[in-house]
């Protein structure tokens, strides 16, 4: 059979309900697949900003179902943001972490807790602060509880701004690493479909704004791109940013390191690690030096949490059967999962996709963790846009995240506490189960697109490997079996 070649003019056009039969399913409603003689290019409504635009929507979504909570006030003892659905610890903890008071994180202190989120983090709440207080006025004044609600307020919308410059980012990025994306609509035009996943995501509305997540995880899509344009080092800086700002984008270390082995490029590898520790490295070290106990207080914090909402360790100290020590257990229990992977992953007979694996990884660390707090979906939903771009296994997902987000609200509101107070609260056990079933179902099958690269959606054009992997692009392309293509 003659060698495959790369897809033509005609074929960067092809239209999504060609590629994808779920989409194809739902253009039925709407009129059907796009026809062969439609224009689809001359719009100035280009594919990239369509997709922003759709971010945009999503976005505001979310602000206006957070509404009831910013009429309400950031009121502690209220029980509102949890039966309306719209808890954000933005509006509180700047009420109690002391920047009412006009306290720096970290390096003031005051009768109130040290600041638990690491420096960047910590960093990004200090400049939305100053902000805040360009428009209220000095806070060092002394304030009364609804001024200081009033001001709150005031920081959650200035935070919601910065976050959503964080999303349209975050959607550009993932489109920009996607490129390349063999038999995708418009071939380099594929990426905005990718992005979609990122911007039309019904979990990007509702959790973007419960916590600072989103800052880091734009980081870490950052070192995503800088990686697929071939730069280690300004992957290792990303991604050192992003661990200073949140723990988890360390973990693409061991994905990359897969990768690299398979590709033979260790170097690249090596000098993207380092660039990462140096960077962490130099972001934390005033704080450490100028405040180190302050600085401990967010790995203190995570060390001494016990199980918490949304793992199944919560769940089982619900049901009685708490375990003893659950750090112990659930480094045990990941640790064997990151072999498994580094098992597939050098096995496989293709070398395996750098999303793919890092979505593996991320999502083995999130099933055993000691928290799963619904805003980390954050953390997988750019990874599952790059590494499983298929509508029906995201839509799954994307079900069974919502369905958590919801009844973890409710729980917490007491809704659906049983009428006997003997009675568990099964419905959220449900939901914790489901939500985790949810991410076991993609990695099954990402990792089924591992060990049978035929099925992987990507790569079904049969011309790149990895579109997302500029390090090792150099190497001759590797083509698929033409008998799949």
């Amino acid at each position: 059979m003659a060698p495959v070649t790369p897809p033509s003019a005609q074929d960067s056009l092809a239209r999504p309900a060609e590629v994808d039969p779920a989409v194809a399913g739902l253009t039925v409603g709407l009129g059907g697949p796009t026809g062969r003689f439609a224009r689809i290019s001359s719009s100035w409504w280009t594919p990239l900003r369509i997709v922003l635009a759709v971010c945009t929507i999503t976005f505001a979504l979310g602000v206006l179902q957070k509404a009831p909570c910013m009429e309400a006030g950031w009121d502690r003892q209220s029980w509102r943001p949890f039966k309306a659905l719209c808890y954000s610890d933005i509006g509180y903890l700047y009420q109690e972490r002391g920047f009412a008071e006009g306290n720096r994180p970290f390096l003031d202190t005051g009768n109130y807790p040290v600041l638990e989120y690491p420096v960047l983090t910590g960093g990004f709440m200090e400049v939305a602060a100053q902000i805040t207080w360009l428009i209220t006025g000095d806070p060092k004044q002394d304030l009364t509880v609804e001024q200081k609600r009033d001001t709150a307020g005031v920081f959650f919308v200035v935070n919601v701004a910065m976050l959503f410059v964080c999303a349209l980012i975050l959607v550009g990025l993932t489109a920009a690493t996607a490129r390349g994306v063999a038999r995708r609509p418009g071939g380099a035009r594929g990426q905005p479909l990718v992005a979609l996943y990122v911007a039309a995501a019904p979990v990007l509305a509702f959790t973007s704004t419960i916590n600072w997540d989103l800052f880091a995880v734009v980081l870490t899509a950052g070192a995503m791109y800088a990686w697929s344009r071939g730069k280690p080092i300004w992957f290792g800086i990303l991604l050192g940013l992003g661990t200073a700002a949140k723990f988890y984008p360390f973990l693409l270390l061991g994905p990359l390191l897969i990768v690299c082995l398979r590709a033979r490029k260790l170097w690249q590898w090596f000098v993207a690690a380092l660039a990462g520790v140096v960077t962490w490295g130099l972001v934390n070290a005033p704080i450490y030096l100028l405040a180190k106990n302050e600085w401990l207080s967010f790995w203190v914090f995570n060390d001494e949490r016990e199980s918490d909402y949304g793992s199944i360790w919560y769940v089982l100290k619900l049901a009685k059967h708490e375990v003893a020590d659950v750090n112990q257990l659930s480094i045990v229990i990941f640790g064997g999962l990151c072999l498994s992977i580094a098992i597939l992953g050098l096995m496989a007979p293709k070398p395996p996709r750098f999303a793919q694996l890092a979505f593996l990884v991320v999502a083995a660390f999130l099933l055993v963790n000691k928290v799963y707090s619904p805003q980390y979906v954050l953390w997988l939903l750019p990874l599952v846009a790059l590494a499983r771009p298929k509508l029906r296994d995201w839509l799954i997902w994307q079900a069974c995240e919502c369905f958590y987000w919801m009844m973890v609200w409710l729980h917490l509101a007491q809704f659906l506490a049983p009428g006997s107070p003997d009675q568990p609260d099964r419905i959220y056990w449900l939901s914790v189960i489901l939500r985790m079933a949810g991410t076991l179902w993609l990695m099954l099958v990402v990792a089924r697109d591992i060990l049978l690269p035929e099925h992987d959606p990507v790569r079904q054009g049969g011309v790149v490997d990895d579109p997302g992997d500029g390090v090792v692009s150099d190497l001759p392309p590797r083509k698929l079996d033409p008998a799949h293509v």
